[in-house]
């Protein structure tokens, strides 16, 4: 379930002073202090955080961007670097030992940032404002998402996507990808979807059709059990923007992007 800021404002405050790589065991550092009993972190002293750590300011058509040069990509950067060093090792071990590599990569915010969407919703969260909003296809890309997607493929290492976004809004999100350059195994194979109405077989612990009740991370964790298991490959790195995004296992390594502003449980 995506949160808004106001309920997160502690969390979020220490995601912005956090590390983004992480390793097993640590997820739930990142999320300690949501209950906290101390007083929370000023919501208005936070806005202006999130803001200075995106070098937020809006474009000659009104859209909130963020700078390449602020807190937020310098962040990215670094990720990207240890991220494509990585794949590269991984890729030529997995070669070598004739297995199938592959990476996952989470969506909103990992690959597509909705930093403009949070800013004209003032950090809130409305179902169909914001299905509108992905339905336009036209967010920004998150720094070094195209370019690391891209350099996954060139590497031999196959592209899988994770994402908490509906199956109706599947045309959406492939037009938005292409757009942003990330234009590598958008089809309904290596895309995975949230689809209610129709869920996987692999999922049926917790959905069947017309009743979906997966967590987060039952949903997110299964699917790379899937790719792994059914599929065969072996997943030698996982990205996103939220733990749920990356716990549960099924994954040599996870790389948590930095995203100050939600969290989804």
């Amino acid at each position: 379930m995506r949160k808004p800021l106001r309920a997160v404002a502690v969390t979020a405050a220490c995601a912005l002073a956090g590390g983004a790589l992480y390793g097993a065991g640590a997820a739930t550092a990142g999320q300690s202090t949501a209950n906290s009993t101390h007083e929370p972190y000023n919501i208005g002293l936070l806005v202006k955080d999130i803001d200075t750590y995106y070098g937020t300011a809006a474009d000659a058509n009104g859209v909130y961007q963020a700078s390449p040069t602020s807190p937020y990509a310098k962040d990215l950067a670094r990720i990207d670097a240890d991220a494509e060093r990585y794949i590269d090792r991984a890729a030529r071990k997995a070669h070598r030992k004739g297995e199938k590599p592959a990476v996952v990569f989470d969506i909103d915010d990992t690959l597509l940032l909705s930093l403009d969407y949070e800013k004209r919703y003032n950090y809130t969260y409305n179902s169909a404002t914001w299905a509108a909003y992905v339905n336009k296809a036209d967010r920004p890309r998150v720094f070094g998402s195209a370019e690391l997607v891209q350099y996954a493929a060139k590497a031999g290492v196959e592209v899988f996507y994770n994402s908490g976004l509906s199956e109706a809004q599947r045309t959406a999100a492939v037009e938005n990808l292409k757009k942003i350059g990330a234009d590598v195994n958008l089809d309904s194979a290596h895309m995975f979807l949230k689809d209610a109405a129709n869920p996987p077989s692999y999922l049926s612990g917790c959905a069947t059709a017309g009743s979906w009740t997966c967590t987060t991370v039952q949903y997110k964790s299964g699917t790379r059990k899937h790719i792994e298991t059914d599929l065969g490959y072996d997943i030698v790195a996982n990205f996103g923007d939220q733990y749920s995004d990356l716990d549960g296992g099924h994954a040599d390594r996870t790389y948590k992007l930095p995203n100050p502003t939600y969290f989804v449980s």
